[in-house]
């Protein structure tokens, strides 16, 4: 395997595994002593059971007992420990440990097992031994980027980094995964930037969301802005004036970046995507009420947010009215599946692909438009009906399958279509910008091999087969009389 592709090999074959413990009621002073005589960093602590709890770490020993002028032969353990223990699963990969350790900014991470009980440690320098060139680099460029024009330079080095890992054989899964964090941490950075130079004064309460793929963590290369603001009922106009103007500025800083705006105008920096709480329900609410193709676009939008930064407590309050809505309004669902059923796969006589046959893209097919929206909306659709908002599309089928709505054959063959046409879109778009073209979502069936137009061919069937059951579960048949 290349060196860059250690970069995804479990966690449970790189932690270190010789856990050195003490006691939450242990004096400081003792668990300093062992950590200097066994050379580590920091030690677990744990209480009577022998449950880890918590961590003390080099950083505690200075920040909290030096400069808090802590007495060590008096205090504690459970004084100065951070807790609890953040890990991920032994079975996660590496790129999940910096995801952790970026979005909580710390240096270590715990690995559980299956049980959830904590049979390791690894820490940042036991992934750059064994990654020195990789997203963590990357990474790090972000956490220190201090202007926009720093975030341009990294947006440019993140598509290189993209065309380079799918050269060495990474798999399209933990791109998209990628591609979804780099552009999370690049926009989490612009916007402390942007509060640290020129909105200190922004209010708390509020919080951005990105909606759609983004919110799903679903991107590929081809990717453009979806996103909005809700703030609280009782901010003051001049704190409202405040959001408006620092939206306007996330906007045109991130267009400058290099994320282009959203065509249709899903942008935060827009009034009619930027509202209080009870707005933005009144809004859903509408939304339903005339199921047009606009109104239901933008429901489906929102059925993806995701808080990036803020208050998320805003966030769930209207996920909670969201999920309610969409079991009140069965009708408002099929009306949902109805439009996924749109836009049937272009399938002609015998299986045979259907390709444009006029216009730039002529010979090929546009792939999102072909399968990869009905899978993604004709689950979300299923998943409301469910009461699910949380997740991927992958993630959503298995909840799915878990309550019965959907079985394995469907959710395999569902999973199957949906990671291939990912696969194919994603590197298309690779070889797009290798030839110096702008990304795009389609795809020539005449460019594969045998083996891969056979493959294509049996996802468009399982997408013409899914629309074919929602039709029959949402009765739309009946709707449409």
């Amino acid at each position: 395997m290349p060196e860059e592709n250690t970069f995804f090999l479990p966690v449970k074959d790189h932690c270190r595994r010789d856990l050195i413990t003490c006691h939450i009621e242990d004096k400081i002073i003792d668990a300093a002593l062992i950590m200097h005589d066994k050379s580590i960093s920091s030690i677990v602590a744990c209480d009577d059971k022998q449950e880890p709890v918590g961590i003390m770490t080099d950083r505690d020993l200075r920040s909290k007992v030096v400069a808090g002028r802590v007495n060590p032969e008096t205090s504690v353990v459970r004084e100065v420990m951070t807790a609890p223990v953040i890990a991920v699963k032994e079975h996660e990969t590496l790129f999940e440990v910096l995801y952790q350790m970026s979005r909580n900014r710390i240096h270590r991470i715990g690995v559980v097992d299956g049980n959830n009980r904590l049979i390791g440690i690894i820490n940042e320098s036991d992934i750059i031994r064994l990654q020195n060139r990789s997203p963590q680099k990357l990474l790090r460029s972000i956490d220190e980027a201090e202007t926009v024009n720093d975030l341009k330079v990294i947006h440019d080095h993140m598509e290189e980094l993209i065309v380079f890992l799918r050269g060495n054989g990474v798999s399209t899964k933990d791109l998209v995964r990628l591609i979804s964090l780099l552009n999370d941490q690049i926009s989490l950075r612009l916007i402390e930037t942007l509060r640290q130079q020129r909105f200190p004064d922004l209010p708390e309460k509020c919080a951005f969301l990105v909606l759609g793929s983004e919110g799903r963590r679903e991107q590929t290369l081809k990717t453009d802005q979806d996103n909005a603001i809700i703030y609280a009922d009782d901010l003051s106009t001049t704190e409202i004036n405040r959001i408006t103007t620092f939206s306007q500025a996330l906007i045109d800083a991130l267009i400058e970046i290099g994320v282009p705006e959203c065509p249709g105008g899903i942008m935060a920096k827009n009034e009619f995507w930027r509202r209080n709480l009870t707005n933005w329900k009144e809004a859903i609410d509408s939304w339903i009420a005339a199921p047009s193709g606009e109104n239901i676009l933008n429901f489906s939008m929102f059925s993806d947010m995701r808080t990036l930064w803020g208050d998320s407590s805003l966030e769930m309050s209207l996920r909670d009215h969201v999920t309610l809505r969409a079991h009140e309004n069965g009708i408002f669902l099929a009306h949902m599946a109805a439009n996924v059923c749109r836009f049937p796969p272009p399938l002609g006589f015998f299986g045979r692909i259907k390709t444009e046959t006029q216009g730039e893209h002529i010979g090929k097919i546009d792939l999102k438009k072909s399968g990869i929206f009905a899978i993604t909306e004709g689950v979300k659709t299923l998943a409301l009906e469910a009461g699910i908002l949380d997740g991927s599309t992958n993630e959503k089928l298995q909840v799915l399958l878990e309550r019965d709505v959907l079985n394995d054959k469907q959710v395999g063959d569902l999973e199957a279509a949906f990671n291939l046409l990912t696969f194919f879109r994603l590197r298309g778009q690779i070889a797009s910008s290798v030839a110096g073209h702008d990304p795009d979502n389609y795809i020539a069936p005449s460019s594969l091999n045998r083996v891969e137009r056979g493959r294509l061919k049996v996802s468009l069937e399982v997408v013409e087969s899914f629309q074919a059951s929602l039709t029959t579960h949402f009765q739309l048949n009946m709707l449409r009389r």
